[in-house]
This record gives structure tokens, sequence and C-alpha cells, in this order.
């Protein structure tokens, strides 16, 4: 047996929690690494010399597509800007999928009680028992799907990105301004909207762009497609090349669309489901469109837009409240009510639905529970208490500074990191109670001023919170506790 079948029996034996664990930690620390070796943009930034725990903070962020962030984004060289975009883009929900997807292949070629008893000479001849032959095949397909569905939906966002950069002058200044390339840009902020990361390098996020309606309807499907309808749109993707591909591969194909929970792959749901799935999408849309319109239509925080600039923005925001993170104003002057509406849709899985699945109770006989299921509590439970560990290392920062510092904004950005969604409501010098001659307002998120200890808790919150997809029932994603 090779080396290379050796490591992926022993990974296959392992709890895939702990695979993927190990994985982010890993990817963010060479993120941490390359960061901190590359040197930051030097044209306004020739002081600027972040902590290293900033730096592992904004790894972390954004290899566990989180976007919180607490350094300013434009301070980030060009080198160092492709560093987080290969984070985010390997750290997307769709390339590990695709990783699996490799696993769970080779468990169905090699089966662990097989594999010991095959001679080394052998291996090259071995092949699945006839029952599983299909299915290994068909999960083969599947990898090249998604695969494709990965670099095809990015190449063709960058490639609309780009061709809107160059005929729209405005937006071009913008870049121009920030020091910013058009293809680094482009790449970048593509990559991040598909791994419904939320990244922007530059310093407002969106909101220097609120204008630029042709670049907000690019990125609005780019964030449907990587996170909440991506299920919905695979399926409809292999149902497509059903009617494309050789005749031998039709078996293939109806066996994915027929079999889906059978294949075990958690983004392949059945055709009801799918459905479903797309109009809880849309009904979350509609609801937060409908909401943000009656509330702030003619607040300060669409000031200067008119009537279409304001109707693509308030899509725009609903859009990216569910798991994307991009916003096109600032979040802290929208009404209390709407910012109770965004921490229900951060809170809510990617693929919640209106319809319960019913559960299959086989046999009705009870396994033994596994040892992670002892550690398993409700989402709400670890969001309690995350918050009391937070108020714990901030409670100097509340007592002093109770208006930037106040309960439901730390909740707020607690769910949003939970989330991986990356909504902040930020920090103001103006809020403070005492205020301090020395304070000067950044344009990074709310959690670049809390001490280290609150942002080591928030960097356990992004990952527990990339990985809560181990802690929820699959069939059962309505249930919110």
């Amino acid at each position: 047996m090779s080396r290379m079948q050796r490591l992926s029996c022993f990974l296959i034996r392992v709890h895939p929690f702990w695979i993927h664990l190990f994985y982010f930690l890993s990817i963010s620390c060479f993120g941490f690494l390359a960061l901190l070796v590359l040197k930051p943009k030097t044209a306004s930034y020739d002081h600027f010399h972040p902590q290293n725990l900033d730096l592992f903070f904004t790894s972390v962020s954004a290899a566990t597509v989180s976007s919180m962030s607490a350094v300013e984004m434009e301070a980030f060289s060009d080198p160092q800007l492709i560093v987080l975009s290969v984070l985010m883009f390997i750290g997307g929900e769709v390339f590990t999928s695709m990783v699996a997807l490799q696993f769970r292949k080779f468990n169905l070629k090699f089966p662990d009680h097989k594999i010991a008893s095959v001679p080394s000479d052998l291996e090259a001849k071995f092949d699945p028992p006839p029952p599983e032959r299909l299915k290994y095949k068909s999960i083969k397909f599947l990898g090249f799907v998604v695969f494709g569905y990965l670099i095809l939906f990015n190449f063709l966002g960058i490639v609309m990105v780009l061709i809107y950069l160059k005929l729209a002058p405005t937006a071009r200044d913008v870049l121009k301004q920030k020091g910013l390339k058009t293809t680094t840009f482009s790449v970048f902020v593509v990559v991040s909207t598909f791994a419904s990361c939320g990244f922007v390098p530059t310093n407002e996020n969106m909101i220097v762009f609120r204008k630029n309606l042709g670049l907000l309807l690019v990125l609005i499907p780019q964030a449907l497609l990587g996170n909440t309808l991506f299920p919905s749109c695979l399926r409809a993707s292999i149902w497509g090349l059903g009617k494309v591909v050789k005749k031998k591969k039709l078996k293939i194909v109806g066996f994915l669309l027929e079999n889906s929970e059978e294949i075990g792959f958690l983004h392949l749901l059945p055709k009801l489901d799918s459905w479903l799935l797309v109009g809880s999408v849309c009904g979350f849309v509609v609801v937060q469109v409908v909401a943000i319109g009656a509330m702030e239509w003619s607040s300060g925080a669409l000031s200067g837009l008119n009537c279409g600039e304001k109707l693509v923005g308030i899509l725009f925001l609903s859009v990216n409240s569910r798991h994307s993170g991009e916003a096109i104003v600032d979040l802290s002057i929208l009404s209390p009510a709407i910012l109770v509406l965004f921490a229900a849709m951060m809170y809510l899985p990617p693929y919640t639905s209106f319809m319960p699945i019913k559960i299959d109770e086989g046999d009705g006989r009870i396994k033994r529970a596994k040892f992670m299921d002892n550690f398993l509590f409700s989402q709400l439970f670890y969001l309690i208490m995350f918050v009391f560990i937070i108020c714990v290392t901030e409670r100097r920062n509340i007592k002093d500074d109770s208006l930037n510092f106040s309960l439901f904004n730390i909740i707020f950005e607690v769910i949003s990191a939970y989330g991986n969604v990356g909504f902040s409501l930020g920090y103001s010098c103006k809020r403070q109670l005492y205020p301090s001659s020395v304070c000067v307002d950044k344009s990074f998120g709310f959690a670049g001023k809390w001490s280290d200890n609150g942002k080591l808790v928030l960097i356990v919150v992004m990952i527990f919170g990339r990985l809560k997809k181990f802690n929820m029932n699959k069939q059962r994603a309505w249930k919110l506790f």
C-alpha cells in the first residue's frame, strides 16, 4: 500500500470534525506566516506595524470566511491580498466540500476491511464491490461537477467585474485613489463574495461602491451561488449536464439526482428540498427588503441615493446579511429593529428551510452514542457561553466605554463571527463616555478595539462557527434550538 493510501485510510478513521479543525488551523497558521513575512503597503502606512495577534486574527477570519477585521484592509499590499484571496478560496464551503468528496470516493474504492488484506501488487487491480461501483462512479462524477462549478462561477465573476471596471470610470477612480490594481481587486472581491467571506480590499467595505449598481448586481449572484443557493444550483447543474452528457453517463446522473441521501453529500439535496430551499432563501430576502425599505428608505443610511440605487443597495444588504457580510452602509446608524433582523438572519444556518424533512427511523433500534455526541449542545447555548466569556474579558471596556461596548454590540459581533458573516457595528470615538484626545476612528470592525483576550475568544468563535455543521442535525436544519 502506498503512503498516500495509508494516509487516506488513517484520515477515514478519524472523525471529520478533527480533520476540519486541523485543516482550518493549518491554513490559518500558514496564512499568518505569509502575512508576517510579506511587507504591508508603504504608500500611506509607512509606520504600520500590526500586532502578530491581529495578523493571525485576520488569517483565521479569511480561512473561516468570517471577514471579521482587526486591521484596516488598505494597509495590506498586493501580495498580502493574494494570500488572503487564497485563504478565502480554500476555506470556502464549496472548496472544502470538494475535498471531502475525494476522501469519500477513496473510502468507497478501498474500504477499511478490505485494504489490510489486499496485497500490494494487487492494489492497482482492486475494484469496489458491484453494489458500490455505481456509487463510486457517481461520487467521482460529482467531484468533477463541484470543481467545475467552483472554477466556472469564480472565473465568470472575475471577468464580469473586470469588464464593469473597464466601463465604469467612477469605480476605477476609487481604486486608483486607494492604490488598488483592478485585477487584484476583481479576483479578491469575487473570491471573497463567492466564498461568503465578505472581505473587501477597501477600508469602507462596499460603501465606496454604493452607487456602482453594475458591480453590486454582479456580486449579488456570487453571494447566492457560493452559499445559500449552492445545493439547489448544484442539483440544477447536474440536471443540466444530464441533457448533454453521453449516454453512458446518464445512469450516473440519474443515480445522483434520485439517490442524493445515499450519496451522503450534505450539499446535494433531494428535488423537493432544493425547491424549498430556493423558496426559503427568496422569502428571507423579500422579508428583509420590505423591512429595510419600510424603515430606512428616508433615513440617513441611504441618503444621497436615488430610487434605483436604494433598491439595489437594499437587495445587496438583504442577500449579504445571511453569510456574505458585505455592506453598502454604516450598519451602526441603522434602526435597532433592522439590526435585530440582521442578527436573526446571521444566526440561521445557510440551508434553513421552512418545511422540516421527515426523519427515517429505520428499524427503531437505539444506537450507542459516539464520543463526540456527548459534547453537542444547542447553538444558542454556545452563543450564550461565548458572549459570557467575552463580557468577562471586556469587563473594563464595558464599564468605561459602555456605549461602544454595549451588550447588544457584543452579541451582534459574536453572532456575526459565529455565523461567519462579518457584519460589524464598528467603533466610534464620538460614542465614548469619556472622550479621549488620542482616540482615532479606524476603518476596521468592532473587534479591532477588543482586548487581546477578547480577540482570542473571537478566533475560537470563528473557527467553531465554521465547524458548526458537525453540531447540527442535517435533516432538521430548520430547528434553531
